[in-house]
């Protein structure tokens, strides 16, 4: 699918389908009168049909007569002029795009206000919307549906913004490749399998690559780790993958994904109504994510240095399985008493976040599908955001507010760490039910000693079972606009 910024006016242009935005309670003005009455009424006709209020996430679609220049008009609901944010555009751009599916159309116009008199960022939340919505994962399906596609989508009155959309196309690759990884099913997408995508985009795009194997993960002392590969007939992947700007960078970072390819909860197995063990292929989200903005900001070349990182893993159940009960050694020299093999995840985080700060790094990101806890609170479209960092934490929501995924800082109660507490080790991997998040948090901080650090509990918006905004049903590729924007703009 292409998509272009023109500048024909609205009057002029033709296709198979035009969408046209409307705010609520407002008269229809200017061209859009004028277009109006050159299709002889009909907006103003199914406006009247349907009840048409310019609703935020509302829409209507007529058909135009024969031999119009346009087939069919798409009105698209904004809301209140006074509160139009980008997130309203980009999710009003994906209607779009559903509708045009629907609507078998293949050449469509879309007339959409700006935001903030700002032409760039509209035009890429514009872009961003309408690509996201239109992605389709037929890969698992013997004979993937023939469905008429739209080939090409003209952004009417953004002459001149190309590099918007060029930015908006990088951005959605990387939120591709994370939605494919998480939707792939676990004998798909394997540790192998993730550090081999990292290969990929380190080949593609320039970046350095480095796969810590079993016996180098030993010598650097990742029993955390360790511990819950040790189950598994596949290999563990520490991967490593770094991006450097030319010249000095501005500053350097870490991003960390959990990379647990499959979870079965260990000999704490899952078991049960509500387990989900069924959708554990989806535990490795943090990963993901970190993989999709390394190929995303490889694209975009900040002059900002990256590393992403992730502790790839199966948690598995053998007889090499970790106990509950055993004690592991970090690589920082923590202890840590296995209360519940299913908190596995936690575990390989440990030593990821010891191995960033040793990079020596500004500020350290980590993301995980890590508590249902955080589901609980938050629900399955708020990510849970921990930091005992008001800097940062500030950043993150920033970035997250431009990206249009949502997340919601959550309180750091120190105090709650004495539910980890262990009689035998330095602590332990769980604490009591209540907080659950919370200790999992605090837990994490355990091995983050001066650099600026927060945590993204994704456990919620990493998954999604209907239409919401701009993702379909499936894997959302949550996490990626927000670190793309964290990186590129603080």
């Amino acid at each position: 699918m292409e998509i272009r910024a023109i500048d024909t006016p609205l009057l002029d242009w033709t296709g198979d389908g035009l969408a046209i935005g409307l705010f609520e309670e407002t008269e229809l003005s200017g061209s859009v009168v004028q277009l109006d009455e050159k299709f002889a009424g009909a907006i103003k006709e199914i406006i009247d049909e349907t009840e048409f209020k310019g609703k935020e996430g509302s829409s209507a679609v007529t058909r135009i007569g024969s031999g119009s220049s346009v087939r069919k008009v798409f009105l698209i609901g904004l809301g209140n002029q006074e509160a139009l944010k980008l997130d309203i555009l980009r999710r009003a751009a994906a209607t779009v795009a559903r509708l045009a599916k629907k609507e078998k159309c293949k050449i469509v116009g879309v007339s959409l206000p700006t935001v903030d008199h700002d032409p760039a960022a509209t035009t890429q939340a514009i872009a961003e919307g309408i690509q996201l919505a239109s992605y389709q994962d037929n890969r698992f399906k013997s004979e993937p549906e023939d469905k008429v596609t739209v080939e090409r989508v003209d952004l009417i009155g953004f002459a001149g913004q190309e590099e918007a959309i060029a930015r908006a196309n990088s951005i959605c690759t990387g939120v591709n490749l994370a939605r494919e990884l998480v939707a792939a099913p676990p004998n798909a997408v394997t540790p192998i399998t993730l550090a081999e995508t990292a290969q990929k985009i380190a080949d593609d795009h320039g970046l350095q690559l480095e796969i810590l194997e079993r016996e180098e993960c030993e010598k650097l002392g990742m029993g955390a780790f360790l511990g819950v590969a040790q189950a598994s007939d596949l290999p563990p992947k520490f991967i490593h993958l770094t991006y450097k700007p030319e010249g000095t960078p501005k500053r350097k970072l870490a991003i960390i994904g959990k990379g647990l390819t499959f979870d079965s909860g260990g000999l704490n197995i899952k078991a049960g109504a509500g387990s989900s063990i069924e959708m554990m292929k989806m535990d490795m989200g943090g990963a993901g994510a970190t993989l999709g903005a390394a190929k995303a900001i490889a694209q975009l070349k900040p002059d900002v240095e990256v590393h992403f990182i992730s502790a790839a893993t199966e948690n598995m159940i053998s007889g090499r399985a970790m106990h509950p009960g055993d004690i592991l050694k970090a690589s920082n020299g923590k202890t840590i008493e296995v209360n519940n093999t299913d908190a596995e995840g936690r575990l390989t985080l440990a030593d990821a976040l010891v191995f960033a700060e040793k990079l020596g790094v500004d500020a350290i990101v980590d993301l995980a599908t890590l508590t249902g806890a955080c589901i609980i609170a938050l629900g399955d479209e708020i990510a849970g955001l921990f930091s005992p960092d008001d800097e940062l934490a500030h950043q993150l929501a920033q970035a997250s507010e431009a990206a249009g995924e949502k997340l919601w800082r959550m309180p750091f109660e120190e105090k709650y760490f004495e539910g980890l507490k262990s009689g035998i080790a330095d602590f332990k991997n769980t604490g009591p039910r209540g907080g659950g998040s919370i200790t999992a948090a605090l837990f994490l901080k355990q091995f983050v000693k001066e650099t600026p650090w927060a945590h993204l509990d994704i456990a919620g918006p990493v998954w999604t079972d209907k239409e919401n905004g701009c993702s379909n049903p499936g894997a959302t590729g949550y996490g990626v606009r927000t670190l793309v924007h964290w990186v590129l703009n603080h």
